[in-house]
């Protein structure tokens, strides 16, 4: 929609600038992910009146809006003895920080017009249930022109009914959760109304000026889209870019906005062989924007499936790459999301990640380097407990942040160890002689020895190591670490350790325990026996399982403790965990197949269930499943399941690659039964795809792990031993060496 279009009434004041416009803080629609129905929203209507609905949700209207490509659209018929609502929930926000703004803003079209005696009412309910009274949509405005998009100011106190409410509480602008479209009055005629940009600000005096044009525009041509990147702009009151398309000549028209902190926008045509020239413009809080850059062109064509793999992998390394917090370096827990909430976890797999991009081409050596010793420099001021950092740190100061409760604020054993696992890889790889490499390497050393698992025993003679530990509360949360899990390489990792090292037989007496207290562990999570003393002998779709519970649970199971420890052509006294592996990914391929709850798009292509945005569970059972495939499941499978993993990526990419694909490759997760795509990343998540696709293909995080002096001594002294049967995928797991002992001593941790 071009700016003579937009029609700004003296009524309706604009955003002013801000000092940086926080799209989180003031955003709560721009455009819908999904064709067809949006699903951040709920309908219902009662007879006679009507109200148009897809899936009980409101249409997304493809042909007008502010914020391309689509918007919302509003069709009802209000009658005598009828009713209909629609609500529009806030959009998904994963941060701590709450709106900011005295009104809320709503772009209007109206292709016939609409009265205010006509106009639906609003009212709005904060997340504590809080709600406003009902007022009209048109507030004051006694006319929405025809074919003219309008932007709409409410006033948060203009939310005033004509009587008082009893009660106390009063709603809050700030904690605002869904917006209520309701019934007006029943005029009995047909009305359309397209809604787009709800924005919660501020209306300070606008500015005429426009930002700056875009520079520095890229196009790069892959299988069926084109990737596209330009400098950023740097206005405070820049609020998001536009982008304009070209096909065959045609005249450009607006296909997508990208939001103020990101100069990368993937644009999906769905074919390779196709051609297409762009434009990004710059528009800022007022609607002002900028003239168009400098034209690009670009084409799609086919790739080959180590260019698809390549492709996937360099897309997941942006994350922590480009999605980094920019003064610690690391990776932020979930984008978009909080800025600041440095995931310990995520980024030690973030470094693995980008090890990868330096093999591969994505960065130079000199680049990741910088960015690597940026990160051991934050890491070497951060908050620790007896060594150990915690789940979260706040990445502008490197304190704790207690993001999942009081009791959280304290060292996390679990993320120090995934941290721990990464840094390790960069010890190894970076070893070159210069004084950039040199400091990472000491470094890094130095936290290596200086993490004290053996505090985490909680005492010298306890079989278990615990989860957290807090300088305010010890133990409180008495969590032990018991398998089989995503815990596999705390225990590694603590018997390997060069100066706190715990006894190896804790591999016995902890995470593979037998013991009556580790039974009932399991027993409480898995819901099962079956697996419930670590070993399992039972079969899943024609797969004998050796360990784990019930079927084999999540499948990060399979892949945090493995993104460096290599466990081919080795094994323990229970299983050769490579085909163990194996086998879990098989099982959830072929629930998948089987579908027992018959969701829309389970198959041969479409599996995987595991921790993400809306996977409940995350196992491949009925109880825990709701149709939620979660990316990284399938892609980060890539060693153990190469053909079945390959077929899902195609799938994803060129089938579903219009909702699926980002910046940073494949979003989190989709459900096609609900029509929901996940506009999100998450820090855990995606650098398992890179790093799992490059141990498939060339085993490097595998071997620089693994070639760190201290660990295949502690996997002797754990009792693995050599086994080339179930290295390879046609291969079967070997007899085990040692027979597995009934039960520990000890049955309490």
């Amino acid at each position: 929609m071009t700016k003579s279009l937009l029609l700004l009434l003296t009524l309706l004041l604009p955003l002013a600038a801000q000092s940086q416009f926080d799209y989180d803080r003031h955003v709560a629609f721009d455009n819908s992910l999904t064709r067809g129905s949006y699903y951040e929203s709920l309908g219902s209507s009662v007879a006679p009146s009507e109200l148009e609905l897809d899936r009980l949700k409101i249409p997304v209207e493809e042909n007008h809006s502010v914020t391309p490509p689509n918007s919302l659209r509003l069709k009802w018929r209000s009658k005598t003895g009828g009713d209909w609502s629609m609500i529009l929930y806030a959009r998904p926000r994963y941060t701590t920080s709450g709106f900011s703004g005295k009104n809320i803003f709503v772009w209007c079209y109206a292709p016939e017009g609409l009265s205010a005696a006509a106009s639906p009412r609003i009212y709005l309910i904060d997340s504590e249930r809080v709600g406003t009274p009902t007022i009209l949509l048109m507030g004051s405005l006694a006319n929405l022109p025809p074919r003219k998009w309008v932007r709409l100011r409410l006033p948060f106190d203009s939310f005033v009914g004509q009587v008082n409410s009893t009660r106390k509480r009063h709603f809050d602008p700030s904690k605002l959760d869904r917006i209520t479209l309701v019934q007006g009055l029943d005029d009995g005629e047909s009305h359309t109304l397209y809604l787009d940009d709800i924005e919660i600000a501020d209306d300070p005096p606008a500015s005429p000026h426009a930002p700056s044009t875009p520079a520095g525009l890229t196009a790069r041509g892959y299988d069926r889209h084109i990737d596209l990147s330009w400098t950023p702009v740097t206005d405070p009151a820049l609020q998001y870019y536009k982008i304009y398309r070209s096909i065959d000549g045609q005249p450009y028209s607006p296909i997508g906005i990208q939001r103020n902190d990101r100069c990368r926008y993937e644009d999906f045509l769905g074919a390779n062989g196709k051609t297409a020239s762009y434009k990004v413009t710059a528009v800022d809080v007022n609607s002002n924007e900028s003239p168009p850059s400098t034209e690009v062109q670009a084409s799609t064509r086919e790739l080959t499936d180590d260019e698809l793999l390549t492709m996937v992998q360099e897309a997941s390394f942006r994350y922590y790459w480009e999605g980094a917090h920019a003064n610690a370096g690391m990776a932020i827990e979930i984008l978009p999301g909080d800025k600041n909430l440095v995931a310990v976890g995520s980024s030690g797999f973030g470094i693995m990640a980008l090890v990868v991009g330096v093999d591969r081409g994505f960065i130079t050596r000199e680049q990741c380097a910088e960015r690597v010793l940026k990160i051991v420099r934050f890491l070497a001021q951060a908050d620790r407990f007896h060594g150990a950092w915690p789940h979260f740190l706040d990445g502008r100061t490197g304190k704790v942040n207690p993001y999942f409760g009081p009791y959280d604020d304290g060292g996390d054993l679990v993320e120090t160890a995934f941290l721990m696992q990464g840094l390790l890889v960069a010890r190894q790889y970076f070893n070159h002689d210069t004084a950039e490499e040199k400091e990472i390497g000491d470094t890094v050393t130095g936290f290596w020895k200086t993490v004290e698992w053996d505090w985490y025993r909680k005492g010298p003679d306890a079989n278990f190591l615990y989860w957290h530990w807090s300088p305010d509360h010890g133990f409180y949360l008495h969590h032990p670490l018991i398998g089989w899990n995503e815990t596999m390489i705390v225990y590694l990792l603590a018997i390997a350790s060069p100066t706190h090292a715990i006894p190896a037989s804790m591999f016995q007496s902890g995470f593979a325990s037998q013991s009556d207290f580790a039974v009932r562990y399991r027993q409480d999570w898995g819901r099962t026996t079956q697996g419930d003393h670590y070993t399992n002998g039972n079969t899943y779709y024609g797969r004998k399982l050796d360990v784990g519970v019930g079927n084999g649970g999540e499948l990060f199971f399979t892949h945090y403790s493995f993104l460096g420890f290599d466990p081919r052509g080795k094994r323990d006294r229970y299983t050769n965990y490579f085909q163990n592996n194996r086998n879990i990914a098989l099982i959830a391929h072929s629930y998948a197949m089987d579908n027992p709850l018959q969701f829309v798009g389970y198959g041969d292509d479409t599996w995987g269930r595991s921790a993400g945005v809306n996977s409940e569970g995350g196992r491949s059972l009925p109880s825990d499943d709701n149709g939620t495939i979660t990316c990284t499941a399938a892609l980060a499978s890539f060693p153990y399941t190469p053909v079945e993993s390959m077929k899902a990526l195609k799938h994803y990419y060129r089938d579903l690659g219009g909702e699926l694909w980002g910046i940073y490759g494949f979003r989190d997760g989709f459900n096609q039964t609900k029509n929901w795509f996940e506009d999100v990343n998450m820090g855990l998540n995606q650098a398992p795809i890179a790093i799992m696709i490059e141990n498939h293909r060339s085993g490097l995080i595998w071997k620089e792990f693994m070639s760190n002096p201290e660990i295949q001594p502690a996997l002797d002294a754990i009792g693995f031993v050599k086994d080339e049967s179930g290295h390879a995928l046609s291969g079967q797991p070997a007899t085990p060496q040692q027979s597995v002992s009934g039960s520990e001593a000890e049955n309490q941790p």
